[in-house]
């Protein structure tokens, strides 16, 4: 008898749940997905996850009635993501046109990016970065940087003080440090920021040095800048001044054995670092110009500045510019020493890649970027949470986005295969979802071939 009644009770338990999960309602839900734990790799199979007002509102393993939601994704076979945040983009200048500008935030959109960093500011993407946080301009999340501040615009301790206050002032996320500032302007410049709480990154002025830069506690180093240098050592006694496109000029003098000393000064000021890997193996790299050229992305690139690309390259790398393939062999293997033991022994490794600079399509480049983490020997998980959890930990922003967890903004990337058994799945695509608005793969082929036209005429 006791056993019936326990049996009974289950059972109106049962249906009383399922009563209540029926209920449950809101925007969109994403059904029986195969969801991806950043934080540890897991593959947590048929979860339903409820959207609603841009955010994540439920995940569960309930299977809920997609009668009760506005939209349904099946996500059968599925598998979802974080949104990827590209931590070294570029943002067109003022002089591009609205169009431009927005299908600039689509490309990155339609890889899958929904945060982006702009590594070089101006008043208006102050106004953007509103916009799109409002909706009324569609595009990724925008922290923005403040215009370049570099050894022509900061030349002395009083602009430099000026100047970090008004970015502050003016609403900048961080400021933006170019080459040739001189040093006793740069302490100037690092001395304010910290004392009015504005983040500083970007490159090492040859004048300040790897090791004063990490000692003065830069918020980001992009390009792995000045950790070359400061592999040479002392006893060379060589210009600072002669080192090249990012130390390249000083490849054959780098003692790789000081590597673990950078690193571990890296961590201790706790500096994170944005590789930008594809810039050196795409660009400054043995690779013809009309090879690049030709890869399916560049179409979504304006004509003049495809042929601007091609010309950079021919004379910077090209049969008649003196560029030394067996030397940048090294180069790039010292690069990728490095890239592996900031990731194992340093702070943090932020994925970005420089886009748009030459090659570097924005959006597409994130795979180039990827590809090249991946040779240096970052593997599938720490690639991931480059580009999700990392960035939300630099910008303490960790209950905001960067994870799949309820209450967190919905940014987020249905993929039609597993990214951490192939990162190439990265471009599989069924859908990109930013702010809780969904973007199909139909709607994002479609932009995209308007997008290839527009270049075209331009």
């Amino acid at each position: 008898m006791k056993k019936l009644i326990v049996l009974v009770l289950a059972v109106i338990a049962t249906s009383c749940n399922q009563a209540q999960e029926n209920r449950i309602s809101g925007d969109l839900l994403v059904r029986n997905i195969n969801l991806i734990n950043v934080n540890n790799g897991a593959v947590i199979p048929a979860q339903s996850i409820v959207i609603d007002s841009g955010r994540i509102k439920l995940i569960s393993d309930v299977q809920l009635n997609a009668a009760n939601f506005n939209e349904s994704i099946d996500g059968t076979g599925k598998y979802v993501i974080p949104g990827l945040a590209e931590m070294h983009a570029h943002i067109p200048p003022a002089t591009t046109s609205a169009e431009r500008m927005e299908e600039t935030l689509f490309l990155y959109l339609s890889n899958g990016i929904t945060t982006i960093r702009g590594m070089l500011g101006a008043p208006i993407h102050l106004e953007l970065r509103e916009k799109v946080k409002s909706g009324e301009t569609l595009g990724p999340r925008i922290f923005t940087s403040s215009p370049s501040m570099n050894g022509l615009t900061v030349t002395s301790e009083e602009e430099a003080i000026a100047k970090v206050k008004a970015y502050k002032k003016d609403g900048y996320d961080f400021l933006k440090i170019h080459p040739g500032i001189r040093r006793p302007v740069f302490d100037a410049l690092a001395k304010t920021a910290h004392e009015v709480n504005i983040p500083f990154a970007g490159h090492v002025p040859v004048n300040v040095g790897i090791e004063h830069a990490l000692k003065s506690n830069f918020a980001t180093i992009d390009h792995i800048d000045g950790f070359l240098e400061g592999l040479v050592p002392e006893s060379k006694n060589l210009n600072p001044a002669d080192n090249g496109f990012f130390g390249y000029n000083f490849t054959q003098h780098a003692d790789t054995t000081k590597i673990a000393d950078l690193v571990a000064l890296s961590k201790e000021h706790k500096v994170w670092i944005v590789p930008t890997q594809s810039l050196f193996e795409r660009w400054f790299a043995p690779i013809p110009a009309d090879t690049l050229l030709q890869q399916p992305e560049m179409k979504y690139m304006p004509t003049t500045t495809l042929n601007q690309w091609r010309d950079i390259k021919i004379s910077t790398t090209g049969p008649e510019s003196g560029f030394d393939t067996s030397q940048w062999e090294k180069f790039i293997s010292i690069r990728k020493q490095l890239l592996k033991s900031l990731q194992e022994n340093g702070l943090g490794i932020l994925l970005g890649s420089d886009a748009p600079q030459l090659y570097n399509v924005p959006g597409f480049s994130i795979h180039h970027e990827i590809a090249g983490m991946e040779r240096a020997g970052l593997t599938p998980l720490e690639i991931l949470q480059s580009g999700t959890i990392n960035p939300a930990r630099y910008l303490e922003l960790t209950d905001e986005f960067g994870d799949l967890k309820e209450g967190l903004a919905a940014d987020m990337v249905v993929l039609d295969a597993n990214p951490l058994e192939n990162l190439e799945n990265l471009k599989q695509i069924t859908a990109v979802i930013v702010q809780g608005k969904v973007i199909d793969k139909q709607a994002i082929d479609t932009k995209l071939a308007s997008i290839a036209d527009h270049a075209a005429q331009n």
